[in-house]
């Protein structure tokens, strides 16, 4: 099966560039080319399921300000007019919510939409302030071709990951939730049978897990649908995803405490692999308040600790 980014890429070399050589050619040395953003097959997670809505090959032509005053209009229309089908596959629409994810974008426009900055975030609070979810979608994807490398310069940037004194927030959030809600709270709904409450706390617990590993493996978790499906590609402690398949399968079996305590003292074994803590307590409510005092930053290690 065609994975949408080998389409991605298929289309640009086959007929993407050639168009750009023959049409563009002042500003070819200026215009990065790729597939990055919104959707499945930007992360790689697409499926024969995926190909129900916004499939098709397709590319992003990302300009500056400057040169997208100049060539933009133009551009995008000798894009519009590339084949309308590729290796049978019909191209990607651009319309509805698909509107705007290939073609021609400002690459202030596409930082701005993810980040909400131009640039991207550069304090802590602009840091602590995006959601992990459109971090992961301003960088995913592929460049195929950056030769002026304003785009690609942005895009490492946020490559390299959050700012430690945001990371260890974020973790120590993170560990908050899985202890208050997975070690403490859901033990006690279930002696008590509230089973509805008991599944929102397996639900918080098993978000803020998915969310503890990304941040121990330095990536950014995607959103929602795909935050488990991305687990199989981070190196470190994998685990602990088939441990969190198993306590949803049958949200409400009594013997889920002792897989959420196994999947507990793995995180905790993470933090002191990495020098994070020194604590050796297995509750993670513990932890959230020994990474605090690792934070540098005053303002950061002053938030509440469900801030992250």
């Amino acid at each position: 099966m065609n994975k949408g980014m080998d389409l991605a890429r298929g289309y640009y070399l086959e007929f993407g560039r050639p168009m750009l050589e023959k049409n563009f050619p002042q500003y070819v040395s200026r215009i990065a080319c790729g597939f990055a953003g919104e959707g499945s097959d930007a992360f790689g997670f697409d499926d024969r399921l995926s190909r129900d809505h916004d499939f098709g090959p397709g590319f992003c032509l990302w300009l500056t300000d400057e040169d997208a005053e100049k060539i933009g209009p133009a551009l995008q229309e000798a894009y519009q007019g590339l084949p309308e089908t590729f290796q049978g596959i019909g191209r990607k629409t651009d319309e509805g919510m698909a509107s705007g994810r290939t073609g021609v974008i400002r690459i202030s426009d596409f930082y701005a939409k993810y980040t909400g900055m131009p640039q991207g975030p550069s304090t802590l609070r602009q840091w602590l302030q995006v959601p992990e979810q459109f971090l992961a979608t301003a960088t995913n994807g592929c460049v195929f071709a950056d030769p002026l490398g304003v785009f690609t310069k942005i895009r490492e940037r946020l490559l390299a990951f959050y700012p430690e004194d945001v990371r260890i927030k974020k973790l120590s959030c993170n560990c908050h939730k899985m202890g208050q809600a997975g070690q403490y709270n859901y033990p006690r709904l279930l002696q008590r049978g509230d089973f509805v409450a008991a599944m929102l706390a397996l639900s918080e617990f098993t978000e803020a897990a998915m969310k503890a590993v990304y941040l121990l493996n330095k990536r950014y978790a995607p959103y929602y649908k795909w935050t488990f499906r991305g687990l199989a590609d981070l190196p470190k402690r994998r685990e602990i995803a088939p441990l969190l398949s198993r306590l949803c399968k049958d949200p409400c079996w009594e013997e889920n405490v002792q897989v959420i305590e196994t999947i507990c003292i793995a995180i905790r074994e993470e933090l002191m692999e990495q020098k994070l803590t020194k604590k050796t307590s297995d509750f993670l409510c513990d932890q959230s308040f020994s990474l605090i005092a690792e934070i540098k930053d005053p303002a950061i290690a002053g938030l509440p600790l469900t801030v992250g």
